[in-house]
């Protein structure tokens, strides 16, 4: 069974409260880092917490949001961590095809709510394809292919 890191800034609020529903309504499970209402805060702290949830493996992958997506910055910081700003179900399954990302970036000022559950939906359901993206992954890691 999967479990999720979940976390976003006040932008970013109102889609994960919706994204967590969705994905308890499969069977997932959330660990929900925050924020937990719209009042204004600094992203940092919760993208952070998220992030090292999956970097640690207490949780498999992650999503964060925020206004843009680009809080992404933070996550990716933590070794292990390979976080894309996705803005379409395209850009979502080749983050996990090409990438092997255990994270995904959504902004919310960016699509519908509609929109962003999907991009999850195909996320989630995308395989990393391995071959020559591998030796690519191997290459960010700083590891010879």
């Amino acid at each position: 069974m999967t479990k999720i890191s979940l976390a976003s800034d006040h932008a970013g609020f109102e889609y994960k409260e919706a994204i967590k529903l969705h994905l308890e309504s499969k069977g997932i499970t959330v660990e929900d880092f925050g924020t937990y209402s719209t009042e204004p805060v600094d992203y940092p702290t919760f993208v952070h917490a998220a992030a090292q949830a999956v970097a640690d493996g207490t949780c498999e992958l992650g999503i964060i949001l925020g206004g843009s997506g680009n809080e992404a910055i933070v996550a990716n910081r933590l070794r292990g961590i390979r976080c894309a700003v996705v803005w379409n179900e395209r850009t979502a399954q080749l983050s996990k095809e090409h990438g092997d990302c255990n994270m995904i970036g959504v902004g919310q000022r960016m699509m519908t709510k509609d929109q962003a559950l999907s991009i999850v939906d195909v996320w989630l359901n995308a395989n990393f394809k391995g071959g020559r993206h591998q030796r690519r992954i191997n290459q960010i890691d700083g590891q010879s292919s």
